[in-house]
């Protein structure tokens, strides 16, 4: 059975002639302030003790007199669905925007406190709270904010940062998997000039995407900015990564006074399958900390080039819809819980840290999961500039057909919003298999997944159009 849930916000074109844009901008601190805390992104769990600098909910509210939207891109790694409608209902209730006008993504950092469990990561509950709290708060003053305002739309291309992190093999190369199988064709990761791998298995998305708002005087008030990164990682946690890094970085490229409010906000895009390491190539020798300014620098400097082109307007509308699709969950077999019991069973309670440990575990609490799970998919329009939102790490080949077949002429996707339902590589990726497509909690959606989730994607953006 299908359930579906279409919302959708638009102005008739006689009362969207000439609407007066209102826009407000504010970064709500999400930074823990109890430690040691537990920290999402790696196979085995790991406790920050202290924040090498602060975490943030970043949120942008645009309102062109009818219809109100907000965007907020959240410093952590992975955000439950759960989390974030609760956030939109305190914001809703606070300020009016309906839930449905309401995108919240994660930046997908890997050194955030742990919100929903994955791997041996679970999360504390009152940080649970506390960000919930965070994100309804950082909405509510950026809406409190809202002053006449113009908006201008940018795009352009950077692609020295981005890579494909999935490598084809050579025939004959023993690619074992941690559930004892070697029929994968892809490796993630493969180590620096390995000679199994032939080529990327995939494309990237190199285009930085440009939301660039200005007050009515001309200042610089929030920028929102889309790249199809992953995240860089070589900062301990707790840290924003690059994306903090950028967001301190945009403002004064465009000009924006020192002390003043002005936001500066970086999604994340479709980069499932993309990371910032050149594996055909020799390793770079970086400080900590080094790879992350110097890559918020280069997309700075490409977003303050697509910024520069662009022209502002503060007549446009805005618009919001959204699609709730049911998909059936890959579940383990009785042999494979079995097996994966027998596994957890020999470590005899010493922390399970090999991968084959990890996906034991993993088997055993997928294997708990419904048979379908529920996620829903967003479309947003800003004057000609589309936003399409999906709960996953996208793989970037899809991004770049919903920008091809969009028929919005600038469109950009956030991926990681409104929810998290792990990876989403293509049918054909899966038959490649790889990490990727390993069935855990960060990878479980049916096989298909990726094709109706397009299908609606490019349906909701002709409902906004």
């Amino acid at each position: 059975m299908r359930f579906v849930l279409l919302a959708l916000l638009l102005a008739s074109p006689a009362d969207a002639a000439d609407p007066a844009l209102k826009a407000g901008a504010f970064a709500q601190d999400v930074t823990p302030k109890k430690f040691p805390i537990s920290v999402n992104g790696g196979f085995t769990d790991r406790q920050a003790t202290k924040a090498n600098d602060p975490l943030h909910a970043r949120a942008l509210v645009l309102d062109d007199g009818k219809t109100a939207v907000a965007l907020v891109v959240v410093d952590s790694c992975l955000i439950p669905r759960e989390l974030m409608d609760a956030a939109k209902a305190k914001a809703a209730k606070a300020t009016g925007i309906p839930a449905t006008n309401m995108l919240i993504s994660a930046t997908h950092t890997h050194t955030a406190p742990t919100v929903t469990s994955a791997f041996g990561s679970d999360p504390d509950p009152d940080y649970v709270t506390f960000l919930t709290d965070g994100i309804a708060t950082a909405i509510t003053k950026a809406h409190a904010a809202r002053v006449p305002a113009k908006v201008a739309f940018g795009s352009i291309d950077e692609p020295r940062e981005l890579f494909n992190r999935r490598w084809k093999t050579k025939p004959g190369a023993m690619n074992l998997d941690p559930f004892g199988r070697t029929t994968d064709k892809v490796k993630m990761n493969p180590g620096h000039q390995n000679p199994n791998i032939v080529e990327q298995a995939g494309p990237v998305d190199p285009q930085v995407s440009v939301i660039a708002v200005r007050d009515a005087a001309d200042k610089p008030l929030s920028l929102y900015a889309n790249y199809g990164l992953h995240y860089v990682g070589d900062l301990p946690p707790l840290s924003a990564d690059y994306f903090g890094v950028f967001g301190e970085l945009i403002g004064p490229k465009l000009g924006a006074e020192k002390g003043s409010k002005f936001v500066g906000i970086l999604s994340n895009g479709t980069s499932g399958d993309v990371n910032n390491v050149d594996f055909a190539n020799p390793p770079k020798k970086t400080k900590p900390g080094e790879r992350c300014r110097a890559v918020a620098e280069v997309v700075a400097i490409a977003a303050k080039k697509a910024e520069a082109g662009a022209m502002y307007s503060s007549t446009v509308s805005v618009a919001a819809a959204e699609e709730e699709l049911e998909f059936k969950v890959r579940k383990p077999t009785a042999a494979e819980i079995e097996r994966a019991k027998g596994i957890i069973a020999a470590a005899g309670g010493k922390p399970l840290t090999k991968a084959d440990q990890v996906y034991a575990r993993e088997t055993v609490e997928i294997a708990k999961y419904p048979d379908t799970v529920k996620l829903k998919v967003q479309a947003m329009r800003i004057g000609d500039q589309a936003i399409v939102a999906i709960p996953c790490e996208v793989f970037a080949e899809i991004g770049l057909k919903i920008k091809k077949e969009s028929p919005v002429k600038r469109t950009f996707v956030v991926s990681l919003a409104n929810g998290y339902n792990g990876y989403l590589p293509t049918p054909a990726q899966h038959e490649l298999g790889g990490y990727e497509t390993w069935r855990a909690r960060s990878s479980y959606l049916e096989v298909t997944a990726s094709d109706r989730i397009t299908a609606t994607a490019l349906k909701l953006l002709k409902a906004v159009k």
